[in-house]
C-alpha cells in the first residue's frame, strides 16, 4: 500500500507552485475560484499517489469525496463552529463559502485526472 512515486511527487510540486502563484498573484472571478479548485483536486490526487500505491479509482474517488466533505464543512461554517474564524490560515485552508460551482470544479478536476491517467499513463486499469 505504501510506496513512493517520483512522477506524482514532481506533479505535486508543480501543481503546488501553480496554486501558490494563483493565490498570490491572481484575483479574478474565473481562475482563482474555479480553476484553482479544479487544480487543487489534481494536486491532492498527485500527493496521495506520491506515497500510496493504490488504484487510480480509489485515489480519485477518495480525493473527490474528501473535497466534497470540505465543501459541506464550508456550508455548515465549520471555521466558526470550531472557533477559528479569526485565523486567516484556517479560513484559507478550510474555506468559508459553500458554492455549487466548487463541487462542479472538483468533479471536473477528477475527470481530468481520469482522462490523463487513461490517455498518457497506461490506462486506468493498469493502476488498479
Amino acid at each position: 500500500m505504501f510506496g513512493f512515486n517520483w512522477k506524482y511527487l514532481c506533479w505535486t510540486i508543480i501543481l503546488l507552485g501553480m496554486e501558490v502563484f494563483i493565490a498570490l498573484f491572481i484575483n479574478d472571478h474565473i481562475i482563482r475560484p474555479h480553476i484553482g479548485d479544479l487544480l487543487v483536486v489534481i494536486l491532492i490526487y498527485c500527493f496521495v499517489r506520491s506515497f500510496l500505491n493504490i488504484s487510480v479509482w480509489i485515489a480519485a474517488i477518495g480525493v473527490l469525496l474528501f473535497s466534497y466533505v470540505v465543501e459541506v464543512l464550508q456550508y455548515i461554517d465549520v471555521v466558526k463552529l470550531l472557533g477559528v474564524d479569526h485565523s486567516r490560515f484556517a479560513r484559507i485552508i478550510i474555506g468559508t463559502t459553500f458554492n455549487w460551482l466548487d463541487i462542479l470544479a472538483y468533479t471536473v478536476g477528477i475527470l481530468v485526472v481520469l482522462f490523463i491517467e487513461k490517455r498518457w499513463y497506461g490506462g486506468i486499469k493498469r493502476a488498479m
